[in-house]
């Protein structure tokens, strides 16, 4: 008799082909190749943010921050949602964002990857630890040693917050920084308001090779 484990693992190496090669509804891009432009993974938990980050980069990378206008509606994704950003230099990177809900299959789109923006829920301290632990596992994969990351601690508009520092100590940011083998970044975020969006181009346009 087969076990429920083993079905659930089953579904998930499917649900990855699907995602991957094949026009689906999880896969809004509906391509069967992946363009040649740089790729930088967007990960997290469910609901940290990063269906807002990534429709608030499309529209100011765009408009600008004047014209950000009222931040969108989202819903947790299932599956993966891609955008293409133009930068300066005439650079073009895709971000491709990966559900929460996605984590056991998250290693089949490692090596496609050549930068990495995790993002992490600072309204949220009873999620830190489980956060931590998700980005030391997802640091070391091998596919995904050397590629620059973009750590972000995002929600900082939110009341009742821990200060960056003892967020960072909470995280155990040093240790992760020291023994990591990526370059890693960190930056402060709010996607609702629009605060730090344009250091995430910024750090983009520096990760970015062509």
């Amino acid at each position: 008799m087969v076990s429920d484990e083993a079905v659930g693992a089953s579904l998930w190496a499917m649900l990855a082909n699907c995602c991957r090669w094949i026009k689906t509804p999880l896969c809004p891009c509906g391509q069967t190749e992946m363009n040649k432009n740089d790729i930088c993974l967007l990960l997290g938990a469910t609901g940290v943010g990063k269906t807002l980050l990534l429709k608030r980069l499309q529209r100011f990378s765009i408009h600008g921050f004047d014209e950000l206008g009222a931040p969108p509606s989202t819903l947790p994704t299932v599956g993966t949602n891609l955008i293409d950003i133009n930068l300066r230099r005439r650079k073009k990177v895709t971000l491709r964002e990966l559900g929460g809900c996605m984590g056991p299959i998250w290693p089949s789109y490692y090596p496609d990857a050549s930068s990495l923006i995790f993002m992490v829920d600072s309204s949220n301290i009873s999620q830190v630890s489980s956060s931590c632990i998700q980005l030391l596992t997802v640091l070391a994969a091998e596919p995904l040693h050397g590629v620059s990351v973009l750590l972000i601690f995002n929600k900082r508009d939110m009341s009742c917050l821990m200060s960056l520092i003892e967020m960072k100590s909470l995280f155990r940011l040093e240790d992760i920084i020291a023994s990591a083998s990526q370059p890693i970044t960190t930056l402060e975020l709010s996607a609702s308001t629009g605060q730090g969006l344009q250091e995430v181009l910024n750090w983009l346009e520096s990760v970015t090779v062509k």
